[in-house]
């Protein structure tokens, strides 16, 4: 059987090894290349655990990407750095199936948003795929059942590990300024404020904060509904909404953050309604680098070259 050929560009960070991980280990796809220049001649191997593979990180422009003809390219790279790569696969190879984990992407309708189980009926036949942010998972999972009964914009409420800060030095993945702390910012307009306001079509109020633990993000969501409502009937909502969602888990405890680290899926819960029956708070737990990235990637990789959504994703 003929596997598909994967390269991923800016494979250094977090969400680039979770990656290597996946595909490595995936049936029908088998990694061409994995680009980095800070690592470019590294043994893969010895960078990521659990890849016992012969790959050698290649420091690769642009145009090299697009030479190489890879079936599917995944860019990694930070916000605003992805353009030059497409447009080279565009000119070489434009049937190549590219998945963009950057913002870059995710505003431009002629690219398909790929969070499966909210859009997977468009997904059929795109070769373009914008991967949504890792909160902006978490948030529109928390939000879409109860949608079209909100009277008000949703407050979301998001506390991220320092991986979601990626691994160039900051404040904001540095374990020494982080301990014992909680380092709010970038508490209005933040992109994924826009990303979520712009799938769901509704406003959205979205404050982040990064705190001392390394992955994993809890999304607590205030939800002011028009009807009055009982805390049976908000349960029954999402269980109903996520019945045949293998990846999306509710549960009537709040989810802890610790116990999502490292696994494939999203879940929801710690549902709470306020006296008056119309303000909810629900809970969402989310590992950022993988359903908030490495995981949704191989989903829409896989519903867009016809093999089984879930394949190669560990799953109970």
């Amino acid at each position: 059987m003929h596997k598909a050929t994967v390269g991923i560009v800016g494979a250094r960070g977090h969400t680039g090894a979770e990656l290597i991980r996946l595909i490595a280990r995936h049936p029908q796809l088998e990694l061409a290349f994995v680009s980095s220049r800070e690592l470019d001649g590294e043994r893969v191997s010895e960078q990521v655990a659990g890849y016992t593979g012969e790959l050698r990180y290649e420091s690769l422009a642009h145009d090299a990407v697009a030479f190489r003809r890879a079936d599917v390219v995944v860019l990694a790279l930070p916000n605003g750095k992805s353009q030059e790569f497409v447009a080279a696969i565009d000119a070489l190879k434009p049937d190549t199936l590219i998945v963009d984990l950057s913002a870059d992407h995710r505003f431009d309708e002629t690219w398909y948003y790929g969070l499966p189980e909210l859009t997977r009926a468009q997904a059929a036949g795109r070769r373009r795929i914008a991967n949504p942010g890792c909160y902006a998972t978490a948030i529109q999972l928390a939000i879409a059942p109860v949608k079209d009964q909100l009277a008000a914009p949703p407050a979301c409420f998001g506390v991220s590990g320092y991986s979601g800060a990626g691994t160039t030095p900051s404040e904001r993945n540095d374990p020494a300024k982080l301990r014992d702390n909680l380092m709010p910012y970038a508490l209005t307009n933040h992109i994924h404020e826009r990303e979520v306001t712009r799938q769901l079509g509704l406003p959205v109020e979205f404050m982040p904060h990064v705190a001392p633990h390394f992955r994993g993000i809890t999304m607590t969501v205030n939800l002011w509904l028009q009807q009055a409502v009982t805390l049976a009937q908000v349960e029954e909502a999402f269980r109903s909404f996520y019945a045949h969602e293998p990846l999306v888990r509710i549960t009537e405890s709040v989810p802890w953050v610790s116990a999502i680290a490292g696994r494939h899926h999203v879940e929801i819960g710690g549902f709470s309604v306020a006296p008056g029956g119309k303000r909810v708070v629900v809970v969402a737990t989310i590992d950022n680098l993988l359903k908030g990235a490495a995981t949704q990637a191989l989903q829409n990789i896989n519903l867009a070259l016809g093999h089984p959504e879930l394949e190669g994703i560990p799953h109970d």
